[in-house]
């Protein structure tokens, strides 16, 4: 077997089953799609067995695939670290940093950050995956994840990003308020049309409240439901008139400044913690999450 072939077949493969197709891998990698289907045929012809099912739709790795890539990522993440110990030999460290991150962040922090380290850092190519689920960030091939302090699991290293202390808030249109009446409680969103949101896990969360130290939570009903990653259609049916809305208030923010979306039940809006990024601390940290670790540190 031609080893500089096997491996990169080998890496073909990953990235395919990654992306779940061949197209996919191709925009990701900068490469041809027939040049990687050709890879993965080259791969299979070798080994002597069927390693990916192809559908005009999907790309799903057989049983042998499978097994083949849970043996395989760690040797690959294993060979990418020990290239990647080159780049402290560099004044400036390259390659790829691929972070996924929630709606939320990439709309109202991350923006600003990114360009002050695209200036600081130009030969790294940055990959944002804007995903409001929760992902293991290693095995959906990124580097780190954007995710609030809740939802981080034990093993991981978690670093404050972005601003330390959010809020919901709650609001509807003046034209609603007018037909409905305003909510005084949180408990009297039951009596009202609210629009809600959900994962693409199909979890729908809560209204949380809390005041003097009192906490409750809701679980309204309404005519319209969206997940998250187009809560704008949500935020237009409020300015419609179409019911209440609860989201972070720097996403209404400016609805409310303009009269289109009237605040209520401010007194029972909740604070809760920022966001931070995190990853693995059981691997070698490649220099471009080291570099923007060391980044979004800096005082």
């Amino acid at each position: 077997m031609n080893e500089p072939h096997s491996l990169s077949d080998l890496s073909t493969f990953a990235l395919v089953v990654e992306h779940r197709g061949f197209r996919q891998a191709a925009r990701a990698s900068g490469q041809s799609a027939s040049a990687l289907s050709e890879s993965l045929r080259r791969l299979e012809n070798q080994l002597g067995i069927r390693l990916l099912l192809r559908t005009t739709r999907s790309v799903t790795p057989t049983e042998a695939g499978a097994l083949l890539l849970s043996r395989l990522r760690p040797a690959l993440n294993e060979v990418a670290s020990a290239l990647d110990i080159l780049n402290d030999l560099r004044a400036s460290p390259r390659g790829t940093l691929r972070l996924n991150v929630p709606v939320g962040a990439a709309l109202f922090f991350l923006q600003p950050l990114i360009d002050r380290f695209m200036h600081a850092y130009p030969e790294i190519l940055l990959d944002i995956v804007v995903d409001n689920n929760f992902v293991d960030v290693v095995a959906s091939g990124c580097d780190a994840g954007i995710r609030y302090g809740e939802r981080l699991e034990q093993d991981m290293i978690a670093v404050p990003i972005g601003p330390r202390t959010q809020r919901f808030a709650v609001a509807a249109a003046p034209s609603y308020l007018a037909r409905r009446g305003v909510p005084q409680h949180p408990r009297d969103l039951l009596d009202h049309a609210c629009l809600r949101g959900k994962f693409l896990s199909g979890a729908m969360p809560q209204w949380e409240f809390e005041r003097d130290g009192q906490t409750l939570s809701v679980e309204p009903n309404g005519p319209l439901i969206v997940t998250p990653t187009v809560f704008d259609l949500a935020v237009s049916a409020a300015v419609a008139g179409h019911g209440v809305i609860y989201l972070f208030e720097e996403w209404l923010e400016p609805y409310i400044t303009a009269g289109r979306l009237q605040p209520i039940l401010q007194d029972w809006w909740m604070d809760f913690p920022g966001p931070y990024l995190y990853y693995s601390g059981r691997r070698h940290l490649p220099a471009p999450l080291r570099a923007f670790v060391d980044f979004i540190q800096a005082p």
